[in-house]
């Protein structure tokens, strides 16, 4: 996902007025005794003294500060901390480099012609055997800008590639990414992985330095005339023009450079505005989604659009704020598709593969919106997309042509504003309808907050609590709400990195629908006569009930070991347990009767 542009300035000016001479050289004094050489201090893996305070604290910071706060906060900051924070600043996992270099992170990968394509072609694998293979060289971090040459050997049809490859970062985070390979994909290039894991791996290894601006601070004149004349020397055919345009600004004192205090630093991390996330290529999100769209179901496009609501959705899980960022920047391709206009004019109606792909898309914008932790202000630009979207004639109706039929997804909730009644009588739902209703949701109920944080709730630790329509007759939490909609909920928390959460969720709506069905069967037998005579043969089928939830929850009881359930926390299910409560650990009898529900939905026509 190398960028085809160079990298912008950076956005915040960096000056250091509070320092002078004398300071400087009294902080390197002082702190000799902690810091020691850049090159050697806490960088090295193999040591087993315990990790130093400085390192700590510094990893913490890197992590959750950005750096001009840091230099705001305090008048001097000592060089040992400085670089600290700088070496700590750097991403310290493979699994989000991995992820936003392949199509997913272990599974069966999809080539461009939508076939099954070996995995040594992909981008992640491709970079680990660069690196390996000992291609990466010249690797230089100067504050939070990584830098390196990656060469790429010949083969019997390519001649030899040495790519330049930069690597911008803040918070953990790769923010910007620079290869002169020019490659356009949504994901990052080889050579930008090779780069990335050589500083995983072999911190150690990699030459560090201050950003640039705290380097020309400890210069006097003479050594900064010096350091000009020589790097206009060396590059004067690309910086001359450059180096003359900014010499006359300076040296006009009405300029508008002479009105701005401090100079731009590329190198001195982000500002405390600056939003932070990782790099994604936004415009060959766009492109690829529109290439796959015009294809028409054709060449495997369908499989890629699949497989990047599948990137979504892994994004979610790492909790990454660019899985709702991805999905807007689909749904905007999606909504520009010049067919839908086409279907309306001809009073058509679209394919079933296309039909599903919209379905996804309005389910993952349920998961987005049912996010347990989203921010008020991000859910209310989020409704105010959704309704935007809705609000197009072309936009896909819920159900094909019977949309209007459906019921709203608020009814009959337990919790939260009833539904708004204009939504009952509108001529059509559309697929973000349940989205825009969704938005009304919350998860501040307390009996659902006991439910999906607490392992041992059951109605023997409430016993001021007589309600019985929260627990069952063996003392198991309920939870009473439109099936769809409570389904929806064990899909949001699943997709958003807790398993276990959702799985306590899962095992209350089953138990809900148990006693659903025991209190018809009772109804039935009781008023069996009387049924009999009417016509009816059989207690009301919930099997609509029980099929959307095996569907919501089935990934998750097929991957016990909470691998593949998603998140986190690895949360595991027992096959059986005497001592934990139901909403985790579950008996084999639950656990085989859910992995049937799911076979049996699977099955079913």
């Amino acid at each position: 996902m190398a960028e085809r542009v160079q990298q912008p300035p950076a956005k915040r000016l960096c000056c250091r007025s509070g320092y002078n001479a004398t300071c400087k050289q009294g902080q390197r004094a002082a702190w000799a005794p902690c810091g020691g050489s850049a090159a050697t201090q806490g960088e090295s893996s193999k040591t087993q003294s315990p990790e130093s305070l400085l390192d700590i604290a510094a990893r913490k910071v890197a992590e959750k500060w950005p750096f001009q706060r840091v230099e705001e906060r305090f008048e001097r900051i000592p060089e040992p901390v400085q670089r600290r924070i700088v070496y700590w600043s750097f991403p310290r996992s493979e699994r989000e480099i991995c992820m936003y270099s392949s199509f997913n992170t272990g599974g069966e990968e999809i080539g461009s012609s939508g076939e099954s394509s070996d995995d040594t072609r992909l981008p992640f694998r491709r970079g680990i055997g660069l690196l390996e293979s000992g291609c990466v060289d010249n690797v230089l971090q100067v504050g939070f800008h990584l830098s390196g040459t990656v060469r790429e050997p010949a083969t019997s049809s390519e001649p030899e590639l040495v790519c330049n490859v930069s690597v911008s970062f803040d918070r953990c985070k790769i923010t910007a990414v620079t290869c002169s390979c020019g490659n356009k994909d949504i994901f990052y290039c080889a050579h930008v992985v090779a780069l990335s894991l050589y500083r995983v791996r072999k911190p150690e290894q990699v030459k560090l330095r201050l950003p640039i601006s705290e380097t020309l601070f400890q210069m006097n004149r003479d050594q900064l005339q010096k350091f000009v004349q020589y790097l206009i020397t060396v590059h004067h055919t690309e910086v001359l023009p450059t180096a003359q345009k900014l010499a006359d600004e300076i040296l006009s004192q009405n300029s508008e450079i002479n009105q701005v205090h401090g100079a731009p630093d590329p190198t001195a991390g982000a500002s405390v505005d600056d939003e932070n996330c990782w790099h994604l290529d936004e415009e060959q999100v766009q492109e690829q989604v529109k290439l796959f769209l015009s294809q028409g179901g054709y060449h495997g496009s369908g499989k890629q659009l699949n497989l990047l609501f599948s990137k979504v959705r892994e994004m979610l899980k790492m909790r990454d704020s660019n899985g709702a960022r991805m999905l807007t920047l689909i749904t905007e391709q999606f909504m520009g598709d010049p067919r839908l206009v086409l279907w309306r004019q001809q009073g058509t109606t679209m394919t079933d593969k296309y039909r599903q792909l919209w379905d996804e898309l309005g389910a993952l914008w349920m998961c987005i919106v049912l996010n347990p932790h989203c921010k008020p202000e991000q859910k209310g630009f989020w409704l105010r997309q959704l309704r935007r979207w809705n609000s197009v004639d072309v936009c896909p109706l819920e159900d094909g042509n019977h949309g209007s039929e459906l019921t709203n997804l608020t009814n009959a909730l337990p919790q939260g504003p009833p539904g708004n009644p204009d939504s009952l009588t509108r001529p059509h739902r559309t697929v973000f309808t349940r989205a825009i209703e969704a938005c009304d949701l919350h998860w501040q109920d307390p009996h659902l907050q006991h439910i999906i944080t607490e392992d041992h709730y059951t109605n023997y630790c409430y016993h001021d609590n007589l309600d019985s329509s929260l627990f069952d007759a063996r003392g198991w939490p309920l939870w009473h709400e439109h099936v769809p909609t409570a389904c929806a909920r064990v899909d949001a928390l699943r997709s958003h990195g807790y398993p276990k959460e959702a799985l306590r969720l899962a095992i209350a709506i089953v138990n809900t629908l148990r006693r659903q069905q025991q209190k018809q069967l009772e109804f039935f037998r009781t008023h069996e006569k009387e049924l009999l005579h009417k016509g009816i043969t059989s207690v009301t089928n919930l099997r609509v009930g029980w099929v959307t939830l095996s569907n919501s929850i089935g990934h998750t009881i097929q991957h016990p070991d909470g691998d593949g359930a998603g998140g986190q926390d690895g949360a595991t299910v027992p096959r059986t347990s005497q001592s934990c409560s139901p909403q985790v650990a579950i008996s084999s009898d639950d656990t085989d009767m859910l992995i049937g529900l799911q076979s049996s939905s699977n099955n079913s026509p």
